[in-house]
């Protein structure tokens, strides 16, 4: 269990990540190669993955990811800036942390193959063999999802939000369980390994994850930014198979209402707010609605009682919101 110490401030500092995080998810996507995780929820990615994910990325990449223990050093905090300027960061790791942070995983992991011990060292060579491999599996895995798990994390943060506006912050933090459990001034989290947090200050991030499942995940070092990665709720009764559009599904979407709707959503509306935004009744709203998000043009999910609908990027260009 990860125990993480707030201070008053830091219970004001708690903030939800707006997008997923490129090398958080691309190390998630070498587990869930190993661990394949609900085929309802990954079925179609992993078949995908299985097939454009190159022997001589996972030749590096499944050595380091192959346990409760990670490097931290695989996932630094610039992955909120984008891949190109966390990759830098991982080139430019000194020497001193590669080697701790490497007998740390051989520790948990047992042996290690030859190649690691000149990450180790901190060979050139080796840590840019490294970086082309998490580019690579990126590309290939991560980038074609990539609107798909922002859709997710679009529609997480909406429910979140609403919590946090009826709630406050220690509301939030108490909405997670059961896989978190508030008790002030304390976070439990069930994780696969025991480590107490004292956040002093630094406040948290929250960074929800679409290809995290069952339980959170967190940097061991301490002295790092602090980050809290958690597993979305993926609501199949609501996003039914992930399946792909087809041509009449959009075709079915021209029409006054639906425009209306769309255009309505914002950053999140309840069946209710929509009906009397739009001016038709509940029941039409859950029709329509069930019209644009078979089109991947909404995304649905629970809040409580209720259910929220938020845009997708699709979404989103379909109004010219985006290029």
């Amino acid at each position: 269990m990860l125990r993480i110490h707030f201070t008053p401030e830091d219970v004001g500092r708690v903030r939800i990540a707006g997008e997923p995080d490129p090398l958080w998810e691309t190390i998630f996507s070498v587990w869930r190669l190993r661990r394949p995780g609900p085929e309802l929820i990954y079925g179609r990615w992993r078949e995908h993955a299985l097939r454009v994910s190159r022997r001589d990325d996972l030749e590096l990449l499944l050595p380091l990811v192959r346990g409760a223990y990670y490097p931290d050093f695989l996932t630094p905090a610039e992955g909120s800036l984008g891949l190109p300027a966390a990759l830098e960061v991982i080139k430019s790791t000194p020497a001193t942390r590669l080697r701790g942070e490497l007998a740390e995983l051989v520790r948990h992991a047992g042996p290690k193959p030859s190649w690691m011990s000149s990450l180790a060292q901190g060979d050139a060579e080796t840590v840019q063999r490294l970086a082309a491999a998490l580019q690579s599996q990126y590309d290939g895995v991560i980038a074609p999802f990539w609107a798909e798990g922002r859709a997710h994390i679009e529609a997480e943060r909406s429910r979140r939000a609403r919590v946090l506006l009826d709630q406050g912050a220690e509301g939030l933090l108490d909405s997670f369980r059961p896989m978190m459990r508030w008790e002030p001034p304390v976070l439990e989290v069930d994780t696969p390994f025991d480590q107490t947090l004292h956040l002093d200050g630094r406040g948290l991030i929250l960074l929800p994850s679409f290809l995290s499942y069952g339980t959170p995940d967190a940097l061991r070092d301490t002295t790092l930014p602090p980050v809290l990665v958690y597993p979305i709720e993926h609501d199949l009764t609501l996003n039914p198979g992930l399946r792909p559009a087809d041509g009449a599904s959009l075709a079915a979407l021209i029409g006054k209402t639906r425009t209306s709707l769309l255009e309505s959503l914002g950053d999140g509306r309840t069946t209710s707010e929509l009906a009397r935004r739009v001016g038709v009744s509940a029941a039409s709203v859950s029709q329509h609605t069930a019209v644009l998000r078979e089109a991947r043009l909404i995304q649905t999910n629970r809040a409580g009682k209720a259910v929220v609908h938020t845009l997708t990027p699709l979404g989103e260009a379909l109004l010219g919101d985006q290029p």
